[in-house]
Formats: structure tokens, sequence, C-alpha cells
């Protein structure tokens, strides 16, 4: 299944798309075998456990991983019916360990966010055989009290990554120093994340002063820092956002990940905080072309790029009077490439934008836009 269910995936349909000779992990900071998390530290490399899952889609983390941290992911653990493949060495968790892995990190995402007590077994193999255990999920580790106990007894340690002590204060509306460019979208999952690591490391590669924040928890895990914004508590998000970007030198960028959609009737909510708490300069709308409905729900149809466009800068005007959208990412990984090369020229001309892929695309001339701003 592999390569093919990648390429079908809905949510990032990403695989042979990194850089010859560069790690892109490298779009945020240099790598390190060890990861910061607010207090702690995240031991790597990683082996992805991807469970019992029955679709590519519940798996965005583990693509993610897989792709923005290559030497870093030693392998995979899959259980029996699993129809999710990284295309990864297939590893227990003592074998993973035997190739240096140090953590084992939840791959997928189940409905809910719950962790399935079929795992359980699983999760106490890994910690018994000397790896630290990393999860996104609603549901924490430390929840499970075999789980906990195990990683007591062994003297390991339990990253819920979702989940943070720290507490956020109601969003100040201050204007800050530096430049924000924050990714938004016409949908879930299309590929906001993807489009804030790629631009950050074209940014560096043109020598700016930039970086990557993090508000998923894919992202957390990439980056090494952040904030969950969807698990902070509505009246803070926005104040979360601001904390996520501080003060900076007025030539440096952070190019902020977006979540969820102002479109979508589950999602929209964190969107608007995320989009107020930033206060962008500029904006990158990114979008499916081949997406005719929302993700998970069928019955709302993808509203029209302009339709997007004027939503999204009325929205953040709100904080930042001169947002403004600077350029349209596109996801064109189903598409030959000649319907992707017509499709992004013809939005380009329609809409007066840079369009790109942000994987595929030379992103210098988009780059060259906004260092214009």
């Amino acid at each position: 299944m592999g390569a093919l269910a990648f390429k079908n995936c809905p949510v990032t349909r990403r695989l042979a798309i990194r850089n010859p000779g560069q790690n892109a992990g490298e779009a945020c900071q240099p790598l390190r075998r060890q990861m910061r998390m607010g207090p702690v530290m995240i031991s790597r490399p990683y082996l992805i456990f991807l469970g019992d899952a029955d679709s590519v889609p519940l798996a965005k983390t583990a693509f993610g991983v897989r792709d923005w941290l290559p030497d870093q992911t030693v392998g995979q653990w899959r259980l029996p019916g699993c129809g999710v493949d990284l295309d990864l060495p297939e590893l227990t968790a003592r074998q993973a360990v035997a190739k240096g892995a140090r953590s084992m990190l939840l791959g997928i995402a189940p409905v809910g966010g719950a962790i399935p007590s079929a795992w359980t077994p699983r999760l106490i193999a890994a910690l018994e055989a000397g790896m630290d255990l990393v999860s996104g999920l609603h549901t924490r580790l430390s929840d499970i009290a075999e789980v906990r106990e195990a990683a007591q007894r062994l003297g390991r340690t339990l990253h819920d990554v979702r989940h943070s002590d720290r507490t956020f204060p109601i969003a100040t509306g201050r204007k800050r120093s530096g430049k924000r460019l924050l990714t938004v979208g016409t949908d879930c999952a299309l590929g906001k994340k993807y489009a804030a690591l790629a631009i950050t490391r074209a940014l560096k590669a043109r020598g700016v002063d930039a970086d990557f924040r993090a508000t998923g928890q894919t992202g957390i895990m990439i980056a090494g820092e952040g904030v969950a914004i969807d698990a902070v508590v509505a009246d803070f998000v926005a104040g979360a956002a601001e904390a996520l970007s501080p003060d900076a030198a007025a030539d440096h960028w952070d190019v902020i990940e977006g979540q969820g959609s102002l479109f979508h009737p589950a999602y929209a909510g964190v969107t608007m905080g995320l989009i107020h708490g930033s206060q962008p300069d500029a904006l990158v709308l990114c979008h499916d072309p081949l997406r005719k409905t929302l993700h998970s729900h069928q019955d709302y149809p993808i509203v029209s790029l302009q339709v997007a466009i004027d939503r999204f800068v009325e929205a953040a005007r709100l904080t930042n009077p001169a947002a403004k959208v600077v350029g349209i990412s596109l996801n064109t990984s189903e598409m030959d490439e000649a319907l992707a090369s017509s499709t992004l020229a013809t939005l380009q001309a329609e809409h007066g934008l840079p369009c790109f892929d942000p994987m595929s695309s030379n992103l210098d001339p988009f780059i060259h836009e906004i260092l214009a701003l």
C-alpha cells in the first residue's frame, strides 16, 4: 500500500518531496538529538507507532514527522490490520532501540483523540525496551494507569505534547515589532504546516532571520517548541498566539503555522483566535485545487479563492489594518506536472498573486515579493 496510499492521502499526500541534499527539518533550526519542549527534553530518534490505523488521513502526524525529520525516524511499528505504511523499516520496540531509537512517537490520531486500550501492551513494551513515549493526543499518556506505573517503575518519561502546564493571558491586541506571516486555508488538513515550513526554509536560504512557529502537535514535534492552539481554552487562544510570536527585530519574520479554516463549521473558532493573536502582516492562502467539499463535512462546498481572500483579510484587519494576502499555496501532488503547472499559472493570473506548491515550486519569486513588504 505504502507509496500509493500516501500519494492519495487527502491530508498531506507527499512522498518524494524532499529537496535533494537537504534535511527538511533544517527549515526550522539545526536538528538536535534532544528537542526542547518547555522544561523537558524529548529524546530522538523516533520509532513511529501506527497502531491498527485503517485510514491514511489519520496519520498526519506520522507523515509530517517522517517528511521533515527523515534522519530522526528509525522505523515504524504496526499492529495487524494496519492500513497505513510510511515506507519505513518494520521494527518492534526492541529492534528500534537496537537501531538507536530513544522515543516512540504515537503517529496517528484516532477519532476523538483517545488512546485505545488495545495499544497499552505495546506502549508498555516500548517503555520496557528503553524508550520514552511521545503523544499529541487529547488523552494523556499519564492518565493510563498501567502506562504511568510502568514509566515510573522504569524511569521513563511520558511526553504529552498537546498538554502544557503553561497558562496564557487574554490577548492585549498590542502591535508587536517584527514581521509575521500566517498560513491559512480554504479547508483543514491541506498543507498549512508544510507551507509554513517550506517558507521558513526559503527565507533562511536567503539569509533572512526567520522562525517557524508551531501551533499543532506535529509542528511542535518537528520544530521542538510551540503551542498546541487547539488545546487552549477559547478565551485565551489569541493570547497564546501573541505569546507564541513575541516582539522581534524589525527585519525578523515569524512564520506561523495555521490551524483549521475560517469556513469549517467545526474549527473556525481556533482559526479566528489564531488570526487575531498573530496579527499577521502577510497571509498565505493554502488550497487543494481538487477538493470540492470540506474535509469530513461533505455537505459544505469549498468556497472560491476570492471569497476566502476577502474573508481572511477582513478578519485579520481587526488587529492589523495592514494585513494582506501575499500568495497562494497549492497542494498539487495528485496532479501530473502539466496540470499542476497550468493550474498554478491560471490562478496566479486570476488573482495577481504568486502561486506555488511549497514542496515542488521554486519559492524565490514569492520570497522576493514578501521581503518587499
